[in-house]
């Protein structure tokens, strides 16, 4: 057996973003660990499956494997910088073959005996993965779900007591605690993805549990929209950065007949359900999504147009990092004279920051909460990372 602690400690959350403030392993991560350390070792006797949903760095999947020596397991990460920082971990460590990436569905929970849960924040994600576990994983499976104390919310026993008879609540420790779930219900039909249509915009929006904002507009987005004409009219191709649910994506391509767009969110929940957006509003034949972070794998010079309503939480921390990257990438991505149009909470004042790494910036708009900022790349140079 490895020391887990030392494996912990040599954990990297790259290529998310790090800093001082960011951890890739928490007190929530060690105590799921450790509650779960009798059912882990009871399925590394027995041979059976285990899986792991929501590790952020690798914390679970390479603590458990270490431990208890476990093969086989089976792992979901809606976030790639969790799939890219969990390999990459994995590799350094040796545990690379311990393994395997897998989307919400039977080939991730078929017949498992014990799942081992990082709580997502957003209830419906929690309902999706739920109602999952119970339909897939083993009568038997035993469900270590765990967070810290400050985003647990009586909700969350609420919604796992839809697909499971026992949902108890462990003792706490360092702020953080883990609610043992098991005795999986009969479920029916699944009520993911969500379908809902927004009058004001004539879109019908298609949202899986952990995707942002779910089928609502999202109020940022909105004020966005508003500008919607004014982007930059003679654009060919353009990309959603962060696409979500895909309603930007979708309302640029429904504007204008002769524009491609690229939706790009680091989000699996995301990209399934903007996919599933532009085909409830019929335009597959404009709107392409993918799975990237940032932008990393798009080519240099090659968008018009880029929008964006970038988060200002990394994790559970206030922190810039994702926008810096973003608007780094988006310096690199569009051609000269192309344009960022981006919406942001008034506090961040991102406008000195976004023109360092675009170009010259201009409000275009700003109500109480708000600002539009619209970047003309090839104005100046752009700062490089």
């Amino acid at each position: 057996m490895r020391d887990v602690e030392d494996l912990l400690g040599r954990l990297r959350r790259y290529p998310d973003v790090e800093a001082a403030n960011l951890y890739a392993v928490d007190a929530a991560d060690r105590l799921i660990l450790d509650v779960a350390a009798v059912a882990l070792a009871e399925a590394a006797a027995a041979r059976e499956t285990v899986a792991v949903i929501g590790d952020g760095y690798g914390a679970l999947t390479l603590g458990a494997a270490a431990a208890h020596d476990l093969h086989g397991i089976r792992v979901h990460q809606d976030l790639l910088t969790g799939e890219l920082a969990l390999a990459a971990n994995a590799r350094a460590l040796g545990l690379a073959d311990r393994y395997t990436a897998h989307p919400l569905d039977e080939n991730l929970l078929g017949g498992v005996t014990v799942v081992l849960l990082r709580l997502p924040r957003v209830l419906a994600g929690l309902a999706e993965i739920a109602e999952a576990v119970a339909r897939y994983a083993h009568p038997g499976v035993r469900v270590i779900a765990g967070g810290r104390d400050k985003y647990l919310t009586k909700a969350m026993n609420d919604v796992l007591a839809e697909s499971f008879s026992e949902v108890r609540a462990s003792r706490g420790r360092q702020k953080s605690r883990t609610l043992l779930v098991s005795g999986p219900k009969p479920v029916g039909e699944s009520q993911f993805p969500l379908h809902e249509h927004i009058g004001e915009l004539g879109i019908d929006v298609v949202a899986h549990g952990a995707a942002f904002s779910g089928t609502r507009l999202d109020i940022g987005t909105r004020f966005l929209l508003e500008h919607l004409r004014a982007m930059k009219p003679d654009a060919r191709d353009a990309v959603d950065l962060g696409c979500g649910t895909g309603i930007l994506a979708v309302a640029l391509a429904r504007s204008r007949p002769g524009l491609t767009v690229v939706g790009t969110d680091q989000s699996a929940a995301a990209v399934a359900s903007a996919t599933a957006t532009a085909a409830a509003n019929q335009v597959t034949d404009q709107v392409r999504v993918v799975r990237d972070d940032a932008m990393s794998g798009a080519p240099d010079n090659s968008a018009d147009l880029v929008v964006c309503n970038p988060p200002f939480h990394v994790g559970a921390a206030v922190h810039t990092g994702s926008a810096i990257k973003m608007f780094t990438q988006t310096g690199r991505v569009l051609r000269p004279g192309g344009e960022l149009w981006t919406v942001y909470n008034n506090h961040l004042n991102h406008r000195t920051m976004v023109e360092r790494m675009v170009g010259r910036t201009d409000v275009m708009g700003r109500n109480r909460k708000f600002t539009v900022t619209r970047s003309v790349r090839g104005l100046h140079d752009p700062a490089r990372p």
